[in-house]
């Protein structure tokens, strides 16, 4: 009787490879999330356009009983001071393009697609750096959280990206003769 060359995949690497599906599914929801958030945002800030901003600040600063005088609502009356329609359609128009990044970025990740996987280990290591630097000159929880997570999606996309190559070698290798050609588990062909 002849025995394929690979063996059948084991029940835990099967279970390896439901989990490592689940969890970038997970991250594609998540940066869908993320799109969305910062769609409604840059809608938002279509909302302004043609309005006094700086008087829109002082109602809210009014409405949460604060004084406007004291540091930071002043700070954001001066920021509300400085918006002008074309600043808020440049920031409207950065939220469209991010949004859409990560919107198409969450469907190659569900649907599986390397090119998002890249993507989404490129956008997750780009921020690691700034929220190192944010770690150590302003220790908190919510830093070491964001790091924490951003390293977690980059070593999940990383570890599938290099499963991916390791199973088109494997395949590559059992077509150019190397190994036998059968898929695990299956029957022995008639010599």
């Amino acid at each position: 009787m002849h025995t394929p060359d690979r063996k059948a995949e084991s029940p835990a690497q099967r279970r390896g490879d439901v989990t490592l599906r689940s969890t970038i599914r997970v991250v594609a929801l998540f940066e869908a999330f993320k799109g969305l958030v910062v769609l409604l945002a840059g809608s938002g800030l279509l909302t302004l356009v043609h309005k006094d901003v700086y008087e829109i600040a002082v109602v809210l600063i009014r409405h949460a009983h604060l004084n406007p005088a004291s540091h930071y609502p002043q700070i954001f009356l001066d920021a509300a001071a400085q918006v002008n329609d074309g600043r808020l359609m440049l920031l409207a128009v950065g939220a469209a393009v991010y949004a859409v990044v990560r919107l198409i970025e969450a469907y190659g990740l569900y649907f599986e697609r390397s090119w998002a996987e890249v993507l989404a280990a490129a956008s997750g290591a780009i921020y690691v750096p700034f929220e190192v630097y944010g770690l150590v000159h302003r220790p908190s929880w919510h830093h070491a959280a964001l790091l924490i997570v951003n390293l977690v999606i980059v070593a999940v996309m990383v570890y599938s990206l290099a499963r991916r190559r390791k199973i088109a070698a494997g395949s590559a290798q059992r077509g150019s003769g190397g190994a036998s050609p059968e898929a695990p588990g299956a029957p022995a062909r008639a010599r």
